[in-house]
């Protein structure tokens, strides 16, 4: 079954069509699978996403020679991707303002408890805070965990591809916001789960239920 876009207001929904309509803005001659590519989703998502902002008026299209299609962002569409860059911002504030008051919680919270060496695990937007956070308490970031294997460095941390061992951090500090419960699940069992700890904003489930036989 091909992949749907997500229901307005679910997370995610907003970012991808907002890149649908920055894509279509920037160049009017981009196929499907240029906007899968750039946007880091499936093919038949793209093409979802580009018949809704069509069937909403965001988008028009036009046929030119040989057998290709041209993308056009209409007066609704403009509209619209201004209106989703405003929301777009200020989510992203207010995410920022939460991450960072829950990371120097508990980066704090790690320092009182002579907890000083720590390692992140997930490179990007949330490890970047967290490592704002840890400047202005007493810890030691000896590295970001990076399984993906997609960065080197996140600003002055080193990036290793693989769990440290008990001894080498004091506690891990998830930061992963791509699939944050299942990197969660992954630390929990390379590191002593109680030193394994993880940012509200991220809505990970410390003790998720086992189905039933």
């Amino acid at each position: 079954m091909a992949e749907q876009p997500k229901a307005l207001g679910e997370p995610g929904d907003l970012a991808i069509t907002l890149g649908v309509l920055k894509a279509v803005q920037a160049n009017s001659a981009i196929t499907q699978r240029s906007v899968a590519g750039d946007l880091g989703i499936a093919l038949g998502l793209a093409n979802a996403y580009l018949k809704r902002c069509v069937k909403k008026g965001y988008i028009k299209i036009r046929q030119v020679p040989p057998n290709r299609f041209a993308y056009y962002l209409t007066p609704q569409g403009f509209s619209e991707k201004s209106r989703l860059t405003a929301r777009f911002l200020s989510q992203s504030l207010h995410f920022f303002r939460e991450a960072r008051t829950e990371c120097g919680d508990i980066l704090g919270g790690c320092a009182d408890r002579g907890w000083t060496r720590i390692a992140l695990v997930g490179a990007g937007d949330l490890a970047e805070i967290a490592i704002l956070c840890a400047a202005e308490h007493a810890i030691d970031l000896v590295a970001v965990v990076d399984l993906p294997g997609t960065v080197d460095r996140v600003h002055r941390v080193p990036v290793v591809r693989m769990f440290p061992a008990p001894g080498t951090a004091d506690a891990l500090l998830v930061t992963d916001m791509a699939a944050p419960q299942e990197t969660f699940e992954a630390a929990k069992r390379a590191f002593p789960p109680v030193r394994v700890l993880v940012p509200d904003c991220l809505n990970v489930a410390r003790d998720r239920p086992e189905l039933a036989e």
